[in-house]
């Protein structure tokens, strides 16, 4: 009988065979950190001499310099990027004349560091294929971050050939279909062994794509706990992104962003940037959604998600999406990339949430642990205060009623600083909730321009996002 793993590297052989019998494609193999990984499959697959132009290690970092040019990190997007333009360019200099008409060239590169002889090192790299599609086509790229977990060398360097595999078949097989080419990173792995945390798509051949729903797919598959991405649509790494930063994060729904989301957001920015460990630092602002937040109303609404994140763009938040619905592994994540202090502003009605034991009871020590795994790295609370539209009482993080059982913890937890109050806040936005906006959105209730910030309200009125429409008479409370 044979073995499942047996199986599995007959699977990623027999793919490596389907590119190297494939006469269009030729290209270059250039990979520095893990030794030849990637390209060994192809090598052993057979036939290779019809695909492979030239293989190359540049292991040494000053040799890698003196060929790449300089990075800031050797294991680095900037640096794995350099490698492409570089084998590409070269690949098309010197055979273009040649068989130009018949080839569509390509350049593979990854740059990893994998599991040290004294271990302790972060375990990942970067990976990509620059390619053309059809002969002569203009170039397509394919960028991937990846993550090793499993504890030995071997087995890492392993599981990046067999992703590495993967990525080659699927730019050549899956080009035309992109979301089967992320479906199709993991064969013959599993979660458990290697995390993608990042992806971009760019050239001709994904001249449609958009990143932030391949980004989201990351994240719906499992194959990441999170993914990230700019203001402006450019996926990010995060721990690339916030390396060496203090986080803030503000969690929501953010349907859509209101101005109370961003008070909330300046308030805890002014108390965090006071800490002695902040100050003078530059903080990294994060708007967070959770995969059961978009999940709310079942599958997830990819023109909902889109309206969402256009909206935060539009106020120029960096997007977070994550599959970490517990505070406490949303901490755990954000420790691993960063060494720098981080920070949760919530809401009160958050706030006294977090202290129901109903979230906890697959942890050991319940509640107790998760507060421990939370607060381990000093992390910080920032608790904006809720108004109460009908008394007209706040409710803050010092009158916050929790149960007696749970008061000593609580106390505790305010007197080391660790729940901290907002008095700075701008009482104009108190009594906004983004339920009451959606629903004067969609009643055609003009007041709710006054409860965004004005280019949320562009973006609604532009695109019709949540519904919005301005009937042709002239009783729209909406002005035309």
């Amino acid at each position: 009988m044979i073995e499942s793993s047996a199986i599995k590297s007959v699977e990623t052989r027999q793919k490596a065979l389907s590119v190297n019998l494939d006469t269009r494609r030729y290209g270059t193999f250039a990979e520095i950190g893990a030794g030849q990984e990637v390209v060994r499959w192809f090598f052993r697959a057979g036939a290779a001499s019809g695909t492979i132009a030239k293989s190359m290690s540049a292991y040494d970092m000053q040799v890698s310099d003196a060929i790449y040019g300089r990075a800031g990190r050797y294991v680095c997007r900037e640096r794995l990027q350099a490698m492409l333009d570089q084998e590409h360019q070269l690949n098309l200099d010197r055979l273009t004349e040649i068989r130009g008409e018949t080839s569509t060239f390509f350049a593979f590169a990854d740059t990893v560091a994998a599991r040290g002889y004294k271990g302790g090192s972060e375990c990942h790299g970067w990976m990509g294929i620059k390619f053309q599609a059809h002969p002569r086509d203009e170039d397509s790229q394919v960028i991937i971050h990846v993550r090793m977990l499993d504890n030995e060398t071997a087995l890492q360097q392993e599981a990046l050939g067999i992703v590495g595999v993967n990525l080659v078949y699927g730019a050549f097989a899956f080009n035309h279909e992109p979301e089967l080419l992320v479906d199709s990173l993991l064969d013959g792995l599993t979660t458990s062994r290697i995390e993608i945390d990042m992806i971009e798509f760019s050239g001709i051949a994904f001249r449609r794509v958009d990143n932030r729903l391949m980004s989201l797919k990351l994240v719906e598959l499992g194959l990441s706990g999170a993914a990230m991405f700019a203001a402006n649509g450019e996926v990010l790494q995060p721990s690339e992104f916030l390396y060496r930063k203090p986080i803030l994060v503000e969690r929501g729904s953010f349907r859509p962003v209101c101005n109370v989301n961003l008070d909330m957001l300046q308030c805890a920015h002014e108390k965090f940037s006071e800490l002695p460990a902040v100050k003078g630092k530059e903080v990294a602002q994060i708007m967070e959604i959770t995969m059961r937040n978009l999940k709310a109303q079942g599958e997830i609404d990819r023109r909902d998600f889109l309206a969402r994140v256009d909206i935060m763009a539009s106020c120029g938040m960096n997007v977070l999406i994550s599959d970490y619905f517990e505070y406490y592994r949303l901490a755990a994540y954000l420790s691993q990339c960063t060494k720098e202090k981080i920070a949760i502003t919530m809401g009160a009605g958050s706030l006294r949430e977090l202290f129901d034991e109903k979230y906890y009871t697959e942890l050991a020590g319940g509640i107790l642990e998760s507060f421990g795994r939370l607060f381990k790295n000093d992390l910080k609370i920032f608790c904006y205060p809720l108004l109460d539209n009908q008394t007209g009482e706040l409710t803050t993080c010092e009158n916050l009623e929790i149960k007696p059982e749970l008061q000593p913890l609580y106390g505790y937890l305010l007197g080391r600083g660790g729940i901290n109050n907002l008095d700075n806040y701008d009482k104009e936005c108190l009594g906004i909730f983004s339920r009451d906006v959606l629903r004067k959105i969609g009643d055609c209730d003009a007041a709710w321009e006054k409860m965004v910030p004005a280019s949320v309200a562009r973006v609604i009125k532009d695109r019709k996002f949540f519904d919005y429409h301005c009937p042709e008479d002239e009783n729209c409370a909406i002005p035309k």
